[in-house]
């Protein structure tokens, strides 16, 4: 029986023999191309030939890659901007405080260089919270009797006068700014050393100074503690002289001044441990209500014409006539007043 393929299924050699040969011509190809490099020229313009086959075969799996990291890049950056929102949050009071921080440091650097040029000795004080009046400009600081701080001691800060201590407890202190318009302060101007008083304007944050209308001063001067009152060491910078105004009705210039110190910034002072045992202590406010209405009534009651008081009578120079009279009629003495008789009280033999 025969069991050939029929002719139209005939092949060539066998596959056992295709495959020998294949695999002899391979080991023989890679021992020629190691040895002699002879093939590198054909698998250059082969690999040349077969690139955009390649680059086809591939595409699909690299579309399929960049999609896919397209949605995973959008995510994480989704992600990625959710935390950091969230930690900027959470940091935003660190950072506002750090700011803070930095300013109260920059101040306290100038303080303890202001403490250093003050031939006074001198406590650190922090402002705890404002006075409850909101009419007056005063403070409370965290510094009293304790630590050495007393009745009308001068508070400063880097720039120049703050105020004056007022009253003081054993743990801290009221301090009235120079604002404040019941406070004073004596002055001197730097350029000429004329001497005054400047006065505090209550809420407005400008001092007043009265002059008069030929006084020397410009707008621009500088003003400091004279030191005449034994409470301000002089030569403390006070204000700045802003405007001057002469109104004809009256003798005086109003002078505008701004303060040198930063009055409602700083949050750190510093106080001057002066003696002050020597000096009259402020009325309260009660006494000074008393005396300004005292003050007032004396004032009315001089201004008021008086009934009591009779007419003077008409000189005789006036008279016409009688002046040669009156230069030749000497002065009439008055009578002296005669002292009565002195009776004996010895008694009669």
């Amino acid at each position: 029986m025969d069991y050939s393929p029929p002719p139209l299924f005939k092949q060539g050699a066998s596959a056992r023999a295709r495959v020998v040969f294949f695999a002899v011509l391979a080991i023989f190809l890679l021992v020629v191309d190691s040895r002699l490099k002879s093939l590198t020229l054909a698998r250059q313009v082969l690999g040349t030939v077969l690139y955009p086959v390649q680059m086809v075969a591939v595409m699909p799996r690299d579309t399929i890659k960049r999609v896919s990291d397209y949605f995973v890049s959008v995510t994480a950056l989704e992600k990625e901007n959710i935390q950091l929102k969230r930690q900027q949050t959470q940091n935003a009071d660190s950072l506002q405080q750090a700011g803070q921080l930095m300013a109260e440091n920059t101040h306290l650097r100038k303080l303890l260089d202001a403490r250093e040029r003050m031939p006074v000795k001198s406590v650190m004080a922090e402002i705890i919270y404002d006075a409850r009046d909101p009419s007056t400009r005063k403070v409370i600081i965290d510094r009293g009797i304790k630590h050495g701080v007393a009745l009308s001691q001068p508070v400063i800060d880097d720039q120049g006068v703050v105020g004056q201590v007022t009253r003081v407890f054993p743990l801290t202190a009221e301090v009235t700014l120079l604002t404040d318009k019941n406070q004073a302060i004596p002055v001197q101007i730097v350029r000429n050393g004329l001497r005054s008083v400047a006065y505090g304007r209550g809420q407005s944050s400008y001092l007043d100074m009265r002059l008069t209308a030929n006084a020397d001063i410009q707008n621009g001067d500088q003003l400091v503690t004279s030191g005449i009152d034994g409470v301000y060491p002089a030569g403390l910078a006070v204000a700045k002289v802003v405007q001057v105004e002469n109104k004809a009705t009256t003798t005086f210039e109003n002078i505008l001044c701004v303060p040198a110190a930063g009055i409602d910034r700083n949050k750190q002072l510093l106080v001057l441990l002066v003696s002050t045992d020597n000096l009259s202590r402020p009325d309260t406010e009660d006494v000074r209500a008393k005396k300004e209405k005292l003050n007032r009534k004396v004032t009315r009651d001089a201004a008021a014409p008086s009934s009591d008081i009779k007419p003077v009578d008409q000189p005789m120079k006036d008279l016409p006539g009688k002046d040669s009279a009156a230069k030749d009629v000497p002065a009439k003495e008055s009578p002296a007043k005669e002292s009565p008789p002195v009776v004996s009280k010895e008694p009669a033999q």
